[in-house]
């Protein structure tokens, strides 16, 4: 282990770290902020991305992490016509056979939203393109994520197609490293109602702890609100910023490249055609910054602008003068095919409970009434770093959901 590694990962975060670099199949999980994220990038500080990349599991997420996509990059799609016909497609493009032959392996961000059927199909074509039946015809597999968070997308009607339900999944051989330590969260009554509930036990103590947090919706508080849909947090950061009586900015985008992947990056990139701002808004950074004077998910306001430059006070912290920066969806080969040039910005007022995974959060307002799929609740609740900083305008126990079936993988791991 480096040295300064030994004064930033705990104990087990350098157990999985160790067994990350074994040359193993690995399957890394741990509940929300445990610290994957942490691990997986000290891990692919001494990879390189050509041999070893790392898939997101949503474009939205490949976009931020200057990466591919699981689907794109084993030659997938959305699977039109059903698992064959994906295959045959697939198997003929000689292009995906050369590139999954000279990989070394891939690691799988958030691999709870990659449904079975996706994998099955790309081990049989790992398979083919490196004339090997054994696993992965020998590519070396990470998988990373957490099943007690959001799911893969379903159809209306059919059961959810969890990944780790397909035999591929056994057959990976994964060896497991669960990180049991939460790092965000330091009290102790907060870490065992967030375990409770991502185990779906809806105990008295958990019901008595939403109770005493549970109260009438007030604006003038601060704190991110968390909608479980796109528009309610759309509409919301809209009405709080025209409360401002300040001018309001206004920023294009500048996209470049390819038209259908132009197309396509604007339906993922996380920054928006037009950003309007006013001084005094409050903002959140989108993208890590090369110097590390913000990382993605550092919250500020806007005060003023210079010179082509954005000025944002971060909570808690200093001044920065904020570029633009470049956003870019790559194709399966790794290279950019289309690009947006933005500021690194959005606004911070709401966010979905989709986007906030990952996210680390000091105050929070959320409305846990009418969720409907498993993991919802515990992704927006386990944001936080204190229960003090929580405040949930009304909730009800069916939307606390657990899949029974991933309830006993864990069991069973």
């Amino acid at each position: 282990m480096k040295i300064s590694e030994s004064f930033q990962l705990s104990e087990e975060q350098a157990h999985a770290l160790e067994l990350l670099r074994s040359g193993e199949n690995v399957f890394l999980t741990g509940g929300a902020g445990s610290g994957k994220s942490f691990v997986v990038k000290e891990l692919t500080k001494d990879l390189d991305p050509k041999t070893m990349p790392i898939l997101a599991s949503t474009g939205a997420a490949a976009v931020l992490l200057g990466g591919r996509t699981f689907h794109s990059f084993f030659g997938l799609g959305i699977m039109e016509g059903g698992s064959d016909a994906t295959y045959e497609r697939a198997s003929k493009d000689g292009k995906l056979l050369k590139r999954l032959a000279q990989v070394e392996g891939c690691i799988i961000d958030e691999i709870s939203m990659i449904p079975g059927d996706a994998l099955m199909i790309a081990e049989a074509l790992a398979q083919k393109a490196r004339n090997s039946k054994l696993p992965w015809g020998g590519m070396r597999m990470i998988a990373v994520g957490d099943f007690g968070q959001l799911p893969p997308v379903t159809k209306t009607g059919q059961k959810r197609d969890w990944c780790f339900l397909n035999p591929v999944w056994k057959n990976t051989g994964f060896q497991v490293c669960e990180l049991k330590h939460n790092q965000r969260v330091q009290d102790s009554e907060f870490l065992d109602v967030l375990a409770e509930i991502r185990n779906g036990r809806m105990t008295q103590k958990v019901a008595d702890f939403l109770n005493a947090r549970t109260k009438v919706h007030d604006e003038d508080v601060p704190g991110t609100r968390l909608f479980p849909r796109r528009e309610q947090s759309e509409n919301y950061n809209q009405k709080k910023l025209a409360e401002i009586t300040e001018k309001e900015m206004t920023f294009e985008a500048i996209y470049f490249g390819e038209e259908k992947f132009v197309t396509n990056l604007k339906k993922q990139s996380p920054v928006p055609e037009t950003l309007r701002v006013k001084k005094g808004c409050r903002v959140m950074f989108l993208k890590n910054d090369m110097q590390k004077r913000w990382v993605n998910g550092t919250r500020g306001v806007i005060v003023g602008e210079e010179e082509q430059h954005l000025i944002v006070k971060k909570d808690y912290g200093r001044e920065v003068k904020v570029e633009k920066m470049t956003f870019s969806l790559l194709d399966a080969e790794g290279n950019a095919r289309a690009s947006v040039i933005q500021f690194p910005l959005t606004l911070a007022y709401a966010t979905t409970i989709h986007k906030s995974q990952g996210a680390t959060l000091d105050e929070l307002w959320c409305d846990l009434s009418a969720l409907w799929e498993p993991g919802h609740a515990y992704v927006a609740l386990s944001r936080l770093r204190d229960a003090s900083g929580l405040h949930i305008v009304r909730w009800n126990p069916r939307s606390f959901i657990v899949d029974p079936l991933v309830q006993n993988f864990y069991q069973n791991l």
